[in-house]
């Protein structure tokens, strides 16, 4: 079911007086968003943490929950905040803005909490890489921080934050932990828990015309030892793209890669396989590394104004790098290290949404099919 409401009490003030005393309420437009579903098939009926949701009727419910209000305090402040969640993961986001001219940098402050399995690291691959099953790990993530973003100039943009973490495994029951399944520790401090304070600088660039597209993105991830058992490393990664128009074809390649320097977890490494990445492959079944390079290529043509036709290859390497991953959980479940995937697909765009189906093959000859919706209306 979904729903989206607008509660608009006007610009003025509600006041109301009883035995000589006046009360005023400030009201001002808020905005909802719900769109949940229940899912009643067992077959979908998968959950990370099946004794903790035992018996809880909310445990089978997936959609998402965002309220905005334009004006907390009277004085243009916005708050956000959104809700989502899934049969394995949620994520609960809450940001809040104050006003500032547009040739400043805009702050915001921003509270995340979440959960989700750590599939790209410890998910164990199965059907020749095509799937990655449940390796028994799953992260609760805290975070509490400023972003600022910086004015556009020309086709720059960039943006700095500053927040502290939290990172805490826990098992399928719910419960802290400190080992995998196979002993291996899953963080960096060998306790139940990792703190960290990060500074994080993002710049990106895009520059478009009728023809063709341009873009690149830089991110840079600094970790400040605060406290002496806090985690100090230096993680980068970088996402070049580029779109060129042949004909009535588009033809679209991009280039992604990263690496750290420093302290690392096992959950901090690149994890490479899967839809965002190689696909063909299951989420992190190619492989696990401190360093990655993934290269994705596809061109599409226009069958109709609505429905286009696709081909695809993508490749990815941890370049050697799976060994210096704690426990190196790569090399113990089997990831090659390197991987390719082909195929094809349809693209169907309508007013309601986006949506994609893709077929690809990996290198041992394994099958997958890609389903996904986007851009709902």
């Amino acid at each position: 079911m979904g729903a989206q409401k607008s509660i608009h009490a006007g610009n003025g003030v509600i006041g109301r007086r009883i035995d000589n005393l006046i009360f005023c309420v400030v009201v001002a437009k808020i905005d909802f968003n719900v769109d949940f579903t229940h899912k009643l098939c067992a077959a979908l009926m998968f959950h990370p943490f099946r004794n903790a949701g035992a018996g809880n009727p909310l445990s089978l419910v997936i959609g998402s929950l965002c309220i905005k209000h334009p004006n907390l305090f009277g004085k243009s402040e916005k708050l956000h905040v959104l809700w989502d969640k899934g049969l394995c993961d949620s994520n609960i986001l809450i940001t809040y803005r104050k006003p500032r001219p547009e040739w400043l940098s805009q702050h915001a402050f921003v509270i995340q909490q979440s959960i989700s399995p750590e599939l790209g690291i410890h998910g164990i691959p199965i059907e020749n890489f095509s799937r990655s099953g449940s390796g028994g790990v799953n992260l609760c993530r805290f975070s509490a921080g400023v972003d600022l973003s910086e004015p556009a100039s020309s086709n720059w943009s960039s943006k700095t934050s500053i927040k502290y973490e939290l990172v805490r495994p826990v098992n399928d029951d719910g419960h802290s932990i400190s080992r995998d399944l196979h002993g291996f520790p899953v963080t960096c401090s060998g306790s139940y828990q990792d703190s960290m304070v990060v500074l994080k600088q993002e710049s990106r660039f895009a520059k478009a015309n009728d023809r063709s597209f341009t873009r690149f993105s830089l991110q840079i991830e600094q970790g400040i030892p605060i406290l002496s058992k806090w985690l100090i490393f230096n993680r980068f990664k970088f996402i070049a793209s580029k779109g060129i128009r042949l004909g009535p074809a588009f033809f679209l390649s991009s280039l992604t890669g990263g690496s750290v320097v420093g302290d690392i977890a096992p959950y901090q490494a690149f994890s490479i396989g899967g839809t965002g990445s190689v696909r063909g492959y299951g989420e992190g079944a190619v492989g696990s590394g401190r360093s990655c390079l993934v290269a994705n290529s596809e061109l599409t043509l226009p069958l109709n104004p609505m429905l286009e036709a696709a081909v695809f290859m993508d490749c990815g390497s941890d370049l050697g790098s799976g060994r210096h991953v704690p426990g190196n959980p790569g090399l113990r479940h089997g990831k090659p290290g390197t991987g390719f995937g082909f195929g094809y697909g349809i693209r169907f765009k309508s007013h309601l949404g986006h949506f994609q189906a893709d077929f690809a093959v990996n290198a041992f000859q394994q099958r997958t099919v890609y389903f996904g919706f986007s851009n709902l209306a």
